[in-house]
């Protein structure tokens, strides 16, 4: 398995998954320390009075976008492996990977909620999307939460971060085109590497530390689980270790034909690229292991609000609002778009919460990359 100077393949997000590497060594010139940014207290105060009544989850809303999510998905994921059309295959199988990862979002969400939020959310979530894309949420619980401490942002033991905007141009590339092998490397977590695990002690030391978080962060290493959290890790990486190996079996047998089989990856790896390229946008990327303080955390993140219709494709359930989400992370993602109008209106147009705003994709994409073409 790939270690930190090379490559660690897992899936991300919000869903913040992915494949991760450590391409700073390829660069050692010493950076100049960015000037500290302060806390803008008038906008941390009125993020938080404006948002103090937004902070109830609803579970109609929850339920009934997961379920419109996953039919929509899994239907137009039928249609893709079983039609002889090319031009209807092409299309089924872009409306999958695009439901299919808004269903896969939800996990963001999950990994903030209190228990008892939605009720069953959680277990019908894992049942329905976790466990069949080899994602269970436990993948991003207790791993998410260290991308919003206030100490650890942005530093080496954030799991969700890396200073791309600092690194060399074919970085950036490298890093959305091998998200593509997600798909196979969970595959191989699940139904190789967990079965193994169980009777070699030191692989699955590896596997818990190494191979059990959505992560970007090579270096990071998750903790051992305990408690009632270890049981229902167990619960659902045995779920998603049986699915794996029956899909693995069926595809050998032939009960599942290879053409299906790839098609299916396929629609799944675009899924990956797509979140992929949402995270190479969710940051400026720009900090290079100083602690920050929330204002720069804030203004280290992307909001891509209205007008712009395209970003609640590629950045669904909320992740349009991922600067403002590091200022509320409370605030559940159908309430955001209202959270964001009330602070907009309520500041002063030299405020620096306008100034994490972003008219779409191809700007914060072009900004990245001369970013890492400057010489340092």
């Amino acid at each position: 398995m790939p270690t930190s100077s090379h490559y660690l393949i897992a899936m991300g997000q919000t869903m913040n998954t992915a494949v991760a590497f450590d391409a700073r060594e390829a660069d050692a010139t010493p950076r100049k320390t960015r000037e500290r940014i302060a806390d803008d207290k008038a906008m941390l105060r009125a993020a938080a009075e404006m948002a103090r009544d937004l902070a109830a989850h609803k579970p109609l809303i929850y339920w009934s976008d997961l379920l419109a999510s996953v039919v929509i998905g899994y239907a137009a994921l039928v249609v893709a492996v079983t039609t002889a059309s090319l031009g209807i295959g092409l299309a089924a199988g872009l409306v999958s990977a695009l439901a299919l990862y808004r269903a896969v979002s939800f996990i963001h969400e999950i990994s903030h909620m209190k228990p008892g939020a939605v009720p069953g959310f959680r277990l019908g979530w894992n049942l329905l999307v976790g466990i069949p894309l080899a994602v269970p949420s436990f993948m991003y619980e207790d791993v998410h939460v260290h991308h919003h401490a206030r100490m650890k942002y942005g530093t080496v033991e954030d799991p969700e971060y890396l200073p791309l905007a600092l690194m060399k141009p074919w970085s950036l590339p490298v890093f959305v085109l091998l998200a593509a092998l997600a798909p196979i490397g969970l595959l191989i977590r699940y139904g190789v590497l967990t079965p193994l695990s169980l009777v070699i002690p030191p692989l699955r030391k590896a596997v818990i530390e190494r191979y059990s978080g959505l992560v970007i962060n090579p270096a990071y290493r998750r903790r051992m689980p305990t408690g009632r959290f270890r049981a229902e890790w167990l619960a659902m990486e045995a779920g998603a270790s049986i699915w794996s190996i029956a899909v693995i079996a069926m595809v050998v047998t032939g009960i599942i034909p290879l053409k299906m089989f790839l098609i299916v990856l396929a629609i799944v790896s675009l899924l990956t690229v797509m979140n992929q390229i949402r995270t190479l946008v969710a940051h400026l990327w720009e900090n290079e292991g100083e602690t920050m303080t929330v204002t720069a955390q804030y203004l280290d993140s992307v909001n891509v609000p209205p007008p712009a219709l395209l970003p609640a494709l590629w950045a669904p359930v909320g992740l349009r609002y991922h600067a403002l989400h590091h200022l509320l992370p409370s605030v559940p993602y159908h309430n955001l778009g209202q959270a964001h109008r009330r602070i907009t209106a309520s500041l002063e147009p030299d405020s620096p919460y306008h100034k994490a705003s972003y008219p779409g994709l191809p700007g914060l994409v072009g900004q990245l990359a001369r970013s890492t073409m400057v010489k340092r």
